[in-house]
């Protein structure tokens, strides 16, 4: 071998090595070494001749049933792993911003702003979430397949929403053959019954049938202007690829396992028939989705589908790496919430009716003397409620470290409002029941350990 040739060999072994022995963005430009792909969507588009810096601005849209509590789960771990701040509702919202009324920045808790990222479920309104969040901020969100998102809506949401409550011996078939006798728009939760996607993005879910069409293909085209990113939840890992481009993130970065799922026998097969008429039915939703469904593929086909097969492989690969860490090897196993040891780990059932598993920890890493498992696998199978929970106790404790002085003056504010409330009422009996939401659950938020 000449000089020459020995020379570049060692160039080559030492910048792969380089690359292997240094982490952050070095795990993009080695991923584009071996499969000879574009390094990142955002930084393409800016016409950068490297992989930039990892993007921290992030509105992720939470839709009803289409895999985003998933989503949710890697937009959390992001934020906890780079010292981001998440916006959370506050107490009066629950664990959503006042979800279904139309997100309000006043739903935000005043311990998680100014935010870097925001991800619980909301009502899309992009004037208040502009005025919360950062000017770079990027919006992604994700959409399912009408039919398997109605089918699992109308399973799930069978003891809350009137218009399927109604319907005799819970029938989707019932429902499908005349919906009209039991849909009322004005109804509370209807949104949970016609076009929920289309609510969910700030839409008219309710447009005349003669002028959906033409509705849905202007609301699509305004979607399309606000969100760089609309996911697909039957191509998730692909989803994912565009995602962590986009964002210029490592594949560690989008690593996941499938959180809030159903148990099989709670699922309905659906016949070619039904499926045709959920999405007459749900005409504006079925739109928006073929419109972003043929969007997102187009994006893969840019970036080289050979290219996006290689990552997605890639991406499993590093999943599998990850639980094998994590867990010993294996998956926790999936149980019912009644079967879960840790109460940590269990899923909120929405009814009697429906079972939604989770995970609970294998047995050997439960026995005393085991070393548990770390923080960071723990919390990749951790529901929704208890992950954001743990998330604003530990954003007040940093927020109250940050402004003492701010923090203490909230404080007596709420209890002065609460006690101001208490004297009024002594005074006048018949205003004992009209204490204000808000001033409620700012008292709560003073006197909560979180």
């Amino acid at each position: 071998m000449s000089q020459k040739k020995i020379f570049l060999a060692l160039i080559a072994i030492s910048t792969v090595s380089f690359l292997l022995h240094h982490g952050g963005h070095l795990n993009l430009t080695l991923e584009a070494f071996w499969f000879g792909c574009p390094i990142s969507m955002a930084s393409s588009t800016r016409g950068s001749g490297g992989p930039s810096a990892k993007h921290t601005s992030v509105a992720f849209l939470k839709t009803h049933k289409t895999a985003s509590s998933t989503v949710q789960n890697i937009l959390f771990r992001f934020a906890e792993r780079n010292n981001l701040t998440v916006a959370l509702p506050i107490t009066t919202c629950d664990h959503q911003f006042c979800y279904p009324r139309p997100f309000s920045a006043h739903f935000v808790h005043p311990h998680t702003t100014p935010p870097d990222i925001i991800t619980s479920h909301l009502r899309f309104s992009r004037t208040e979430l502009r005025r919360l969040m950062p000017n770079s901020t990027i919006y992604i969100t994700i959409l399912r397949e009408p039919g398997a998102m109605f089918e699992s809506l109308f399973t799930y949401f069978n003891q809350y929403c009137l218009s399927f409550k109604r319907v005799p011996n819970g029938s989707l078939e019932t429902f499908l053959d005349h919906p009209w006798s039991y849909y009322r728009p004005e109804e509370k939760d209807s949104m949970y019954a016609r076009n929920t996607l289309t609510f969910d993005l700030g839409g008219d879910k309710d447009r005349p049938s003669s002028e959906a069409p033409a509705y849905a293909r202007r609301f699509a085209t305004e979607m399309e202007r606000v969100f760089s990113l609309v996911m697909i939840a039957e191509y998730f890992d692909e989803s994912l690829v565009l995602l962590r481009r986009l964002l210029s993130w490592d594949l560690n970065d989008v690593l996941y396992v499938s959180l809030n799922m159903r148990t099989p026998d709670s699922k309905s097969r659906l016949s070619s028939e039904n499926t045709a008429k959920i999405r007459a039915w749900n005409a504006i939703d079925s739109i928006l989705y073929d419109y972003f469904n043929a969007s997102l593929w187009r994006q893969l086909r840019e970036l080289g589908l050979s290219c996006v097969k290689r990552e997605v492989q890639l991406l499993r690969q590093f999943r599998d790496r990850l639980v094998h860490r994590c867990f010993g090897g294996h998956l926790p196993p999936l149980r019912s919430a009644a079967q879960i040891m840790n109460k940590e780990l269990r899923p909120w059932q929405p009814s009697a009716k429906v079972a939604i598993v989770g995970y609970d920890l294998p047995v050997n890493m439960t026995q005393k003397g085991r070393v548990p498992p770390p923080d960071e696998c723990l919390k990749m199978i951790m529901p929704e409620v208890q992950y954001t929970r743990l998330l604003l106790r530990s954003e007040s404790l940093r927020y109250r470290k940050r402004f003492p002085l701010r923090s203490s003056q909230q404080t007596s504010r709420t209890v002065g409002q609460a006690r101001a409330h208490k004297e009024s009422r002594s005074l006048n009996p018949q205003t004992s029941k009209t204490m204000s939401q808000s001033t409620k659950g700012a008292l709560r938020l003073s006197q909560s350990p979180v």
